[in-house]
């Protein structure tokens, strides 16, 4: 596959200036460099950010390709756009508030260039709230495609934020489609249903910014519900059976419904390692 590989990140007006700054800088930091980075902005940002990618877009010249949205349209809209622009076959996601770390597409170009069949790879992240070197919780993804395959029944089985994918793969497989917060694990599961494989490598490869924000966004009616109908949906695909349905069905939305500080526990005991 060689070592040239895209980088799609997707940005929003409520994002903070210094994050993003400090996002593209860890691309920018890589051991082997991308000469594409594709920044969707989802909407109108506001003026700080501009000027964080007007600064940028001076640095990198050719290399960041800006694609403007007239208006907001969630994250999976966002990618969806961006793909078609990633001149690349291989794609590194980011996220605008994370920071990778300096070695990560070096890591994972090796995996694609050693296993041929895999089509999705992520690692290992780490979550911080307030500096990347002291951890809160690891979140670490089952290794092999035989494990993720059984590791997908429950939770997604690749940590979204880090991933870095076949742009084919993910187009044939329908790319990002329309799920409350749940787009890329639905994704994961119409690419593993399809038999495309998945790697994970068992090494941190993201500092991600969690806190309290992150566990609200996995509360209420809403998650739950969104939750149930991707368990209904692997159901009607025969690929999990009824007893797995309701289990899933009972641990999500108890947990969905849960108090914030009760998720923040479970999610740091049980989800995390």
């Amino acid at each position: 596959m060689g070592s040239k590989y895209s980088v799609l990140m997707s940005v929003y007006h409520k994002e903070k200036p210094e994050y993003l700054k400090q996002a593209i800088e860890s691309i920018q930091a890589q051991t082997l460099q991308t000469d594409d980075f594709v920044l969707v902005c989802d909407g109108p940002l506001n003026p700080e950010l501009d000027a964080v990618i007007a600064a940028k877009q001076q640095e990198m010249g050719n290399t960041l390709n800006v694609v403007r949205l007239a208006k907001n349209g969630g994250l999976g809209n966002a990618l969806n756009e961006g793909i078609k622009h990633c001149k690349n076959e291989l794609v590194a996601r980011m996220d605008s508030d994370d920071i990778s770390h300096y070695d990560r597409c070096e890591k994972q170009l090796a995996v694609f260039n050693t296993r041929p069949k895999v089509s999705i790879c992520s690692g290992i992240v780490e979550e911080f709230t307030t500096s990347p070197e002291i951890v809160d919780a690891r979140r670490v993804p089952p290794e092999t495609n035989a494990e993720i395959v059984e590791f997908a029944k429950e939770r997604t089985p690749f940590n979204h934020p880090c991933v870095m994918y076949k742009k084919s793969a993910v187009e044939a497989a329908g790319s990002y489609q329309d799920f409350y917060l749940l787009e890329d694990y639905y994704l994961w599961l119409r690419m593993l249903m399809a038999g495309y494989q998945g790697y994970n490598i068992q090494e941190p490869l993201l500092h991600m910014r969690a806190g309290s924000e992150m566990y609200k966004r996995r509360a209420g009616w809403k998650y739950a519900k969104t939750q149930m109908r991707l368990f209904k949906y692997m159901k009607d695909s025969g690929f999990i059976g009824n007893g797995q349905y309701i289990k899933s069905c009972l641990i999500r939305s108890g947990s969905a419904l849960a108090p914030n500080w009760l998720r923040k526990l479970v999610f740091e005991i049980a989800l995390r390692k």
